[in-house]
């Protein structure tokens, strides 16, 4: 087996789709050796900025010396994006090897394994045989049935800022869903929460009462912004100075529920340096977050794929780019509410390029640009991502700027299409 052969053959099992519990799972890790049974965990769940969150405690677990395991979800560009250690992504031969032991006890089962869960008993095999201190578990899809689920314990879970998304699946109420989210709360073990309103934290208290588990709620009042540019934030909490190079006031938050973190970890014993939180805060890199790719004109890739991220998205661009021509590279999924993502992201757009992204459920540039026209503003639509990208530079002119916004699924080729990796 080659690498591609292990690609074709997890990319295969799409075909069983998406199918939540955790009995599958919890087999063919007992039958692996449960080796998620031998790590320490940080579990991440949320609509938003789970992912930011979930890089930026890597990094600071990391420069405090611990040897710290990272899986998230979706990958922009590799596969082996999704699981990494202290920065380092799995290796083809790594790949390979997982593929070849895994494969023979999935398909045995008598209920087969979907993608997913085949991914997250590799991801915890690797971790295991890395020898990771800790492992940063970002879920895939909610959190009560979500593979990540089958660990029994968690150094610390956090929760993160929650709102309409997989409606079909997890409720169509945002207290529904912070009731699945809050699911990867374990007995006893600490939990921290991104604030917000207050009757999805009372959701998320109940939960955390009726398993003894002590509840830390970050404190946005404490934050205060200090400086802010294209390069980066300085800011304080809880009168502490901290600077990160990702953009826009979600991330300060964000990064405060990390600090918030950080302090549960310290209670239990881990050692977290303040120079270590500073540095490592500072040092993160999370790529499609309101990443400026490139320079004359600016391009900016933003993964925001719902309305909650099309409010971030929409205010950084008036905030950042005021009184410039802002063109926005759109593709969006078909089963997302991408109409209200468009009416959103409208007063900070000045014209549309239309893209299909990299997904079968991905909605034909065409339909999404007949949708755009009713604006009255610029629209084209694009046959393939790299066209779409010389098109939005060529409205954008010398003195706008382009960004390109809507699915994950389309961030990576974009960013390729600028040379990075």
């Amino acid at each position: 087996m080659d690498a591609s052969e292990a690609l074709n053959y997890i990319d295969s099992m799409q075909w069983f789709g998406s199918k939540p519990g955790l009995d599958r799972i919890r087999e063919l890790l007992e039958k692996l050796g449960d080796p998620q049974k031998r790590l320490q965990f940080v579990h991440i769940a949320g609509t938003n900025g789970k992912g930011s969150c979930a890089a930026m405690t890597a990094s600071v677990l990391r420069k405090a010396g611990y040897r710290t395991g990272l899986y998230t979800s979706p990958y922009l560009q590799r596969f082996t994006e999704r699981m990494q250690v202290n920065g380092r992504e799995l290796g083809e031969e790594e790949l390979i090897a997982l593929v070849e032991r895994v494969r023979p006890i999935a398909e045995a089962m008598a209920d087969h394994p979907t993608e997913f869960e085949i991914m997250t008993a590799m991801a915890m095999l690797w971790f295991c045989e890395q020898a990771c201190d800790v492992v940063v578990l970002e879920v895939g899809l909610g959190g009560r049935l979500d593979a990540t689920n089958i660990i029994d314990r968690a150094a610390c879970s956090i929760i993160m800022n929650i709102g309409l998304d997989h409606t079909a699946i997890l409720g169509d109420t945002v207290e529904q869903i912070a009731a699945e989210k809050a699911g990867i709360v374990k007995p006893g073990c600490p939990v921290v929460l991104y604030q917000q309103k207050e009757s999805v934290e009372a959701v998320v208290r109940a939960i955390c009462r009726e398993r003894g588990s002590a509840l830390q709620v970050a404190d946005f009042s404490q934050l205060a912004p200090e400086f802010d540019s294209a390069e980066g934030q300085v800011f304080t909490y809880k009168g502490q100075p901290y600077a990160i190079p990702l953009l826009g006031a979600h991330q300060l938050r964000n990064a405060a529920v990390v600090l918030e973190a950080v302090e549960v970890l310290r209670r239990q014993g881990w050692r977290l340096p303040q120079d270590a939180v500073e540095h490592g805060l500072y040092a993160v890199s999370w790529p499609a977050r309101f990443e400026i790719v490139h320079d004359e004109p600016t391009v900016v890739v933003d993964g925001g794929h719902n309305p909650q991220c099309a409010e971030t998205v929409a205010e950084n661009l008036l905030h950042y780019f005021p009184g410039q021509r802002r063109v926005l590279l759109l593709g969006v999924l078909r089963d997302k509410d991408y109409p209200e993502l468009c009416r959103i992201l409208d007063p900070a757009a000045d014209a549309y390029v239309c893209v299909t992204p990299n997904s079968e459920r991905a909605l034909p540039a065409e339909e999404l640009a007949e949708l755009l026209r009713k604006t009255g503003k610029p629209v084209a639509a694009c046959g393939t991502i790299p066209e779409g990208v010389t098109e939005a530079l060529r409205e954008a002119g010398e003195d706008g700027m382009v960004c390109a916004v809507g699915s994950l699924y389309m961030a990576g080729p974009i960013r390729a299409c600028f040379g990075l990796k």
